[in-house]
């Protein structure tokens, strides 16, 4: 058995799970999670049946890991020799970067792709306050940075760096130097485009499935 087991959908935030198990060099099977089909083990790790989900066989017990961000970090604990991990003048970085990027920008690229608009004066009462503001904390960012943690990449930018890609790729994030030169970046990572290539198989291989 490998060391982990993913349950994924390719056309999913998958992607960026299977983009941090690269990046870590972790052992791992892979479940294929049907949106319309799901199996009972998959279900039983996480029973609101969301994609991705990481289960970590160690030892005599499985753990279960949950949500992009909290996979990412997991996967650089838990494999420390990847080099993944912040240095300890890197802690505060990394993790207000993954956090906001979890929080505060999904939030403000959610709401403005449902037409959900903050009433005015009520920016505060929201995690995001706006989408203008969300944009421009990042990208002022990522105007004096290479990476999330300066000039070195950490798993950060993998969680980071997949939503500024995806956010550039279908028009949810504007397109600007700072988001450009970041993702291309990241793009030139050969451990990006390995797993990129496996979920575009995957992704491809269905689209040719009669019916």
């Amino acid at each position: 058995m490998a060391d982990y087991t993913f349950y994924t959908n390719p056309m999913s935030r998958g992607q960026i799970a299977r983009w941090a198990l690269h990046e870590a060099g972790a052992d791992y099977d892979c479940e294929l999670v049907e949106w319309t089909d799901k199996s009972a083990s998959f279900l039983a790790a996480n029973p609101m049946g969301k994609v991705p989900v990481l289960v970590h066989h160690h030892g005599n017990h499985d753990h279960v890991v949950t949500e992009a961000a909290a996979i990412c970090h997991y996967l650089a604990e838990t494999n420390p020799d990847a080099g993944l991990l912040p240095d300890e003048h890197e802690r505060a970085d990394y993790f207000r970067w993954l956090f906001f990027a979890a929080g505060p920008l999904e939030q403000a690229v959610v709401s403005r792709a449902m037409g959900w608009e903050v009433p005015d004066g009520k920016g505060g009462m929201v995690g995001f306050g706006s989408y203008a503001m969300a944009v421009a904390a990042i990208e002022n960012w990522l105007e004096s940075h290479d990476y999330v943690c300066g000039q070195r990449f950490t798993m950060a930018d993998v969680y980071v760096g997949s939503q500024i890609d995806w956010g550039l790729a279908f028009g949810s994030l504007p397109s600007n130097p700072a988001f450009e030169a970041y993702a291309d970046r990241l793009r030139a990572r050969p451990k990006y485009a390995e797993a990129k290539g496996i979920d575009m198989a995957l992704i491809a291989a269905r689209m040719d499935k009669p019916g």
